[in-house]
């Protein structure tokens, strides 16, 4: 009998060992981080470094799932220089987004989780800036007859790890849409995004 009492008290040890947070807790989490960003469907360019910013909700379901929301503002596009007579020019295009991550979160050890779920995300800036012959020229793709939409979806799916409320958090939005308003383009988001947070308990 007392075998049996051992490893059922081992394992309510071992459930509730998965998760950082206990179950039924609401966190609110302030994050900031680095994407590195580019389009797929597109030849020849480079990623653009940008910043992610913003704040996640997640609440605690169970000691392995949590599920989370948030909004944050992701600066995205591409980078691209060629040679035009001899001059080298060098463009840079500016796709911000407003992203909206909804996500499931599966604690696999204490603190470490898998996640991954779907993404709307709504565009809140489409430039450009390039330079040639030694001055910076820039606007509105629009001007140059390139319309983005003004929504796009994603799929994101990634890893974070929690210690003492700080949340390291590393994902890939995977774009499912044409973010250009022409049917016969096919450019897709590609972003890579690496974020640091902390937990405030609500």
């Amino acid at each position: 009998m007392k075998n049996w009492f051992l490893i059922a008290s081992l394992l309510m040890c071992s459930v509730g060992a998965f998760a950082q947070q206990e179950v039924g807790a609401l966190t609110i989490q302030p994050k900031v981080g680095l994407n590195i960003a580019n389009y797929k469907g597109t030849e020849g360019s480079d990623p653009r470094l940008g910043l992610a910013a913003g704040v996640e909700l997640e609440y605690q379901l169970t000691n392995r799932f949590s599920v989370s929301a948030g909004a944050l503002y992701s600066m995205q596009g591409s980078k691209d220089s060629r040679m035009d007579g001899g001059e080298k020019i060098d463009m840079t295009i500016k796709t911000d987004y407003i992203n909206v991550p909804v996500l499931v979160n599966f604690y696999v050890v204490k603190g470490l989780a898998v996640k991954a779920c779907i993404q709307p995300a709504f565009n809140v800036k489409s430039d450009f800036v390039y330079t040639y012959d030694g001055k910076n020229v820039g606007g509105k793709l629009s001007e140059v007859g390139i319309d983005i939409k003004s929504f796009d979806l994603a799929v994101p799916m990634g890893l974070s790890y929690e210690y003492k409320n700080v949340v390291v958090d590393g994902r890939y939005n995977l774009g499912l849409m044409n973010i250009v308003d022409y049917e016969k383009d096919d450019t897709k988001n590609s972003v890579f995004q690496i974020t640091v947070g902390y937990k405030f308990k609500l």
